[in-house]
């Protein structure tokens, strides 16, 4: 199976995207339903009002087309707040490749292209291998809040990277 990056929506996205991440997200921290509607209802979301010049949505995926990786860049209020980084996820089958790098240069190459002051993104303690990656790309941790939200008490944190 090769895989292939590809830039912008392919059919099946936003299903796979939610998909990704309920199955994920319920396994190894007991998320349920409400995670994986609010996913499922963002993505389209921002899909729905998508424009290439402000906002970034990459996939990977393997021959058949199917969605194996997702990243986006919502910068919708980049100005202001910064530019977004959202559903970023990988397949266990893409462990290791070097997908989780492509896919972070491309999302920070777009942002500094339009001169977004920052970029930003919401996760919560944890999550060490993505932990790794932000800070390789120079993300640091600017606040942390304990959080139930989504069923399972977390520390969530929001990265910040100066651009």
């Amino acid at each position: 199976m090769t895989e292939v990056a590809l830039q912008g929506y392919v059919p099946g996205a936003i299903g796979r995207v939610a998909e990704m991440h309920a199955r994920y997200y319920s396994r190894e921290w007991g998320f349920g339903l409400y995670f994986e509607a609010k996913v499922a209802s963002e993505v389209s979301e921002f899909l729905m009002r998508f424009e290439s010049s402000r906002d970034g949505f990459w996939t990977v995926v393997n021959n058949d087309n199917r969605v194996l990786g997702s990243l986006a860049i919502d910068g919708l209020k980049a100005p202001s707040a910064g530019a977004h980084l959202r559903w970023f996820i990988l397949s266990r089958d893409l462990a290791g490749q070097g997908w989780g790098n492509r896919l972070m240069e491309e999302a920070v190459s777009f942002c500094r292209d339009r001169e977004y002051p920052r970029v930003y993104l919401w996760t919560f303690d944890g999550l060490h291998v993505a932990r790794h990656l932000y800070e390789k790309f120079g993300f640091r941790i600017t606040e942390q809040v304990e959080g139930n939200q989504w069923g399972t008490r977390v520390l969530e944190q929001k990265f910040v990277l100066a651009l």
